[in-house]
């Protein structure tokens, strides 16, 4: 059986708490940044919330251990008349890199699109991230837009 084969996507639970903080640490670190305690505690608790205008989550588990995650957020958008769905965080340890589990979270956030009727999942990565970029450019079409954000 392949790496990918073994790996359940499942949503975000409460109890994954420790293993989620782990992830995010590492996905934050990966882009050189990081966040203030309380921030984990308000985005825990969005992502397991019920309000419509805050992130959901998926996590990759694979022997009872998580090893990849991906936050995703459903809003409005100015051109369409149905939400969009941005997906904000994807992250995959570097062991599980690979193996499928990016493209399986990916993939798990497009099927909560189509179920929720959005026509458009778009994401955001940084020039450097070479190895993700690669498979993104297999799932995806590359858009010519630029970020630009007050500083």
């Amino acid at each position: 059986m392949n790496a990918a084969a073994s790996v359940t996507v499942r949503p975000l639970r409460a109890e994954d708490r420790p293993d989620w903080a782990e992830l995010w640490t590492a996905y934050l670190d990966f882009y050189e940044t990081s966040v203030a305690p309380e921030i984990y505690d308000s985005t825990f608790a969005r992502l397991l919330g019920d309000d419509p205008r805050d992130f959901s989550a998926f996590v990759a588990e694979q022997d009872g251990r998580l090893v990849g995650l991906t936050h995703y957020l459903f809003h409005r958008h100015g051109w369409k008349i149905e939400d969009v769905c941005y997906l904000q965080d994807l992250y995959a340890r570097p062991e599980a890199r690979g193996t499928g589990v990016g493209r399986r979270l990916i993939e798990a956030v497009y099927a909560e699109a189509d179920a929720r009727g959005a026509p458009t999942v778009y994401w955001l990565t940084q020039d450097f991230n070479e190895t993700a970029r690669k498979l993104y450019d297999r799932i995806a079409v590359k858009t010519p837009f630029i970020k630009y954000q007050r500083p």
